[in-house]
């Protein structure tokens, strides 16, 4: 039987790095991909997989990255960056912009790297990490992360929909509030944190393939039940759940 690939950006710590240790847990062989080149290593290293230098903000390392990766049947782009806390009139406009270079257009370049390989194959899932930070009312200051998680669900829904005739899923999950060391000097230590292990386990869910029907949707690792969600499913299609919508 050939090995199930999973590319995983984002992996050398925190919630990349957990949802490889689960997913290397359920079989796969697990491409552990960051610019943390030795956390990579010893991670590689306990779960069984591979380690690949990766800049999801470069174009020629997502290529070089995806070359040595080989076929991958699910890509789980959770690499993402906060970028400066100040007002932003007060901002470098460089640094507000390259949140999007890593946020969005990272996770748009390794999918488009994975694709056309997931359709030939006639196999692949893609799951992007977005945030709720996409749609929930915030104090946070800052304008650039909140603004590039709402692109990457957009685009990750949109793309659910190029590729469902393909049978190819796409799905938008939020981790909830972790705490991470990207997060941990954002919030204080009585924000409603959620417990680390709920994210990875979400993903192991939908890379099963049992999930595929709500591709698309906006799914949290806390506050989504995806079996209540499956089992419901031709309700969630007719009233829209599950989507950042305007109101009337």
């Amino acid at each position: 039987m050939a090995e199930r690939v999973a590319l995983v950006t984002g992996a050398s710590r925190g919630i990349g790095a957990s949802v490889a240790r689960a997913l290397a847990a359920d079989g796969w062989s697990v491409v552990a991909a960051a610019r943390s080149v030795a956390e990579l290593d010893a991670l590689a290293t306990e779960i069984g997989g591979r380690a690949l230098d990766l800049d999801v903000g470069s174009p020629a390392s997502i290529e070089r990255a995806f070359a040595d990766a080989g076929p991958v049947e699910l890509l789980v782009c959770n690499a993402g960056i906060m970028g400066e806390r100040v007002p932003t009139w007060e901002g470098d406009p460089d640094a507000w912009w390259r949140v999007f270079e890593v946020n969005v257009r990272g996770a748009f370049l390794c999918c488009r790297a994975a694709i056309p390989g997931m359709i030939e194959r006639g196999r692949g899932r893609i799951v992007n990490v977005a945030s709720g930070a996409a749609y929930l009312p915030t104090r946070m200051v800052g304008t650039a992360y909140p603004a590039s998680k709402a692109a990457l669900h957009r685009f990750s829904e949109i793309l659910a929909a190029e590729l469902e005739p393909h049978g190819i899923p796409a799905f938008s999950i939020s981790p909830g509030l972790v705490r991470t060391a990207m997060t941990a000097p954002v919030f204080s230590d009585d924000a409603p944190w959620t417990p680390p292990e709920l994210a990875p386990e979400l993903v192991r869910k939908l890379a099963s393939g049992r999930y595929d029907a709500l591709a698309g949707r906006y799914l949290h690792a806390e506050h989504d039940d995806v079996d209540d969600l499956l089992a419901r499913i031709d309700e969630v299609r007719a009233k829209d759940l599950n989507a950042i919508r305007l109101r009337r």
